[in-house]
């Protein structure tokens, strides 16, 4: 049933899955939490 599900799909829905994925698993720049710690010390 999944697999009928995965061709209904455009190509590009899972190659733009793929990216998200990727990007979803990097971790957190340091300059970025930084960022984040002062915006939340601003408060």
């Amino acid at each position: 049933m999944s697999k009928k599900k995965s061709e209904s799909q455009p190509e590009w829905a899972n190659g733009l899955r793929q990216l998200y994925d990727s990007v979803v698993d990097e971790p957190l720049p340091d300059t970025f939490k930084d960022l984040l710690s002062k915006l939340d010390s601003k408060d």
